[in-house]
């Protein structure tokens, strides 16, 4: 059996692969880079330094694949709102290729993973019975990636699943990207003594989702009959925390005398974003197998162990006004 993997260098596509490379499965995969490192990429797995919106540099490897992951993404939350051109692209026309290919060479099998920014501000918890609405350009532009998921598979043949993973924390995050990923940001600054920088008053709601459960539910979402043609919430529902609660959960754990940084909030933030898990419980048996502190805590052996460093702002911000953050227009992460 054979799984091919866009984003294979980063933090989730990474962890598919060295899942399914442990399950006995021949692992191939293409990542840009821009986001992932090589050295993310597991051992024993064919990695192929390519773009998504190239297709013609990965259809021959997709043509014997029995599974398809599409983790590749800017992943960009917030960034999206000042940089939705980037977003948009690099989200949605690089889903329309994978998704093309993939149906071109009759793959059987494609798991999409989706966001929870394609539920905005709907009462949380969010379930995926609800008619999403998401609120900024990223949470539009992984809505209209689902539709036409849903339109070339329906059209032309072959099996999808859209996977709704939310809030994932792990090792291989990447911790030196100042637009994205809180608990790293917060954990990069604490060990190198600096206060941590919150958006708001902090009371902003979410869970965090340990990557080792919800790499259980993508291989099973990719393996499972009944995940066919299902959206399907992947993360806890238990044990909400606050981004102030996050960032006392972390001074805590490293004996850091916790003094935050706040700064006005961001434009068009969700302040309670969780999702309901139920429909993963019924149909995969998942299960929160690792709480926050746990989680955390290997987060910060691992980011101690590479070394924390400066934060890298690689990006270019396409809407400079007066809403733009400070904290990215002047670098003060």
């Amino acid at each position: 059996m054979k799984v091919f993997i866009t984003g294979i260098a980063g933090f989730l596509g990474s962890h598919i692969a060295e899942r399914f490379r442990d399950l006995g499965w021949a692992v191939t995969g293409i990542d840009n880079l821009v986001g992932g490192s090589a050295s993310n990429v597991p051992e024993d797995v064919q990695f192929i330094e390519s773009d998504c919106l190239a297709p013609t540099t990965y259809a021959k490897h997709l043509a014997d694949s029995d599974l398809v992951y599409h983790c590749a993404c800017t992943a960009y939350d917030g960034l999206s709102v000042f940089s939705p051109a980037y977003v948009y692209k690099n989200t949605t026309q690089a889903t329309v290729e994978v998704a093309a290919a993939v149906a071109a060479v009759g793959v059987a099998r494609f798991v999409y993973c989706s966001s929870m920014a394609r539920y905005g501000r709907l009462e949380a918890p969010f379930r995926e019975d609800m008619s999403p609405a998401p609120v900024n350009p990223y949470g539009l532009a992984k809505q209209a990636s689902e539709l036409i998921v849903r339109n070339i598979f329906d059209t032309h043949g072959g099996s999808y699943s859209i996977a709704v993973p939310h809030n994932i924390i792990g090792p291989r995050q990447r911790y030196n990207d100042p637009y994205r990923n809180v608990a790293s940001i917060m954990i990069n600054r604490m060990l190198r003594g600096l206060q941590p920088v919150i958006y708001g008053d902090g009371t902003q709601s979410r869970c965090f989702s340990f990557v080792s459960d919800v790499i259980f539910c993508l291989e099973r979402m990719g393996t499972l009959d009944v995940a066919i043609g299902e959206t399907i919430n992947i993360g806890p529902d238990e044990g909400t925390t606050t981004i102030l609660g996050l960032a006392e959960a972390i001074a805590e754990l490293l004996n850091f005398d916790l003094d935050p940084i706040f700064v006005p909030s961001r434009p068009l933030e969700v302040e309670k974003a969780i999702c309901s898990s139920n429909k993963a419980r019924r149909l995969l048996g998942y299960e929160t197998r690792i709480d926050l502190r746990s989680g955390l805590q290997t987060m910060i052996d691992w980011i101690g162990r590479e070394g924390p460093t400066d934060f890298r702002y690689n990006l270019e911000i396409e809407i400079l006004t007066p809403a733009t953050p400070a904290t990215w227009v002047d670098k003060l992460i």
